[in-house]
């Protein structure tokens, strides 16, 4: 018996690039491009730091030496890449009637029977990286059963920076919450630059700050009130911070966890050069040994006595914030 699987349209190389091109349906932060991928060809990689060194230089008599450059202190630190594998299979009762040898549509059909199994488990990896990310967003990255795989601020040496917005006191200056978020972000960047601020915001949050006295009078006249009557949920700027409510929540089987907990919500920089990225390894294949690492593989054989077909997916996805000192924790009350 002829068995399509056998055709080259569904080695590994052709399946990993069909996993690759079908349809993100999860992920604001990677419709953002807040995380541009990065392939590397190991296991773990190194992020190294380097604290650059600014002096006042005094004047000095003609003819004197001049004064000696400080170097800055450097410090390396390796982290591992996680390994997210998952497998499912295509049994012959999706297949069957398919199987007439030298059919022109087989592969065809059986392609798109792969398809849809390839789609649903993208979709899975995609919302896992979607927590992963929002994880380095926190500061804190989370497996998916809620344990910490890194710590950021423990790893770099920074104190958390948390600002209470204190929402529920009707006499709070948003404003002047919003600017020390802003200074204290310009004076973290550390050289990098940016070319705005981003928060995203609990549910909770975004209508506490959209409610709040001093927000509501300094928009009661902006286009005769136009930010008031509208949803302003995808985007609503406020003092030159842009909130966002991000209402994302995934299962790991047993619970469902929110990404952002009620009440809070976590601001960052955009328009940076390198202070956010993800690293993606290699898979653990023969072929794809010292290899670039792509977003996801996608493999399949043949079961114990051809009783269906296994398919192997995996990622090996590490989201990274180099600069953990540039992101912000903001309270609602």
């Amino acid at each position: 018996m002829n068995n399509p699987f056998e055709n080259p349209a569904f080695s590994m190389s052709a399946l990993t690039a069909a996993i690759n091109i079908l349809p993100n349906n999860y992920g604001r932060l990677e419709e953002m491009g807040l995380f541009p991928a990065k392939p590397v060809r190991f296991r773990s990689v190194a992020v190294e730091e380097k604290n650059g060194v600014l002096t006042l230089l005094p004047t000095m008599p003609v003819g004197s030496p001049g004064t000696v450059a400080k170097r800055g202190k450097r410090k390396l630190r390796s982290f591992g890449i996680p390994h997210i594998p998952h497998d499912d299979v295509v049994l012959p009762e999706e297949v069957q009637g398919i199987r007439a040898f030298g059919s022109e549509t087989e592969v065809q059909t059986v392609a798109a029977v792969m398809a849809e199994h390839l789609q649903a488990m993208r979709n899975k990896h995609a919302i896992t990286l979607e927590h992963l990310r929002m994880g380095a967003l926190k500061g804190s990255i989370l497996d998916a059963d809620g344990t910490e795989l890194y710590n950021l601020f423990d790893l770099f040496e920074i104190s958390p920076k948390v600002i209470n917005f204190q929402l529920g006191n009707p006499g709070t200056d948003v404003k002047k919450k919003c600017l020390e978020l802003k200074r204290y972000m310009e004076k973290n960047l550390m050289g990098e630059r940016m070319t705005g601020i981003h928060c995203l915001v609990s549910e909770e949050f975004f209508d506490a700050l959209t409610s709040h006295e001093k927000v509501v009078a300094a928009y009661d006249r902006w286009q005769d009130s136009l930010a008031l009557r509208s949803d302003m949920r995808a985007g609503f700027t406020f003092a030159g911070i842009t909130f966002e409510e991000y209402s994302g929540e995934a299962s790991d089987g047993d619970t469902t966890r929110r990404f952002i907990a009620a009440g809070e919500g976590h601001a960052f920089p955009l328009g940076t050069v390198d202070t956010f990225a993800t690293y993606f390894a290699p898979a653990d294949f023969n072929e794809t040994a010292n290899t670039l690492g792509q977003p996801l593989y996608a493999k399949q054989e043949p079961r114990k006595f051809d009783r269906g077909t296994d398919i192997h997916t995996q990622s090996n996805p590490l989201p990274m914030c180099h600069r953990p000192a540039v992101l912000v924790k903001v309270l609602a009350s």
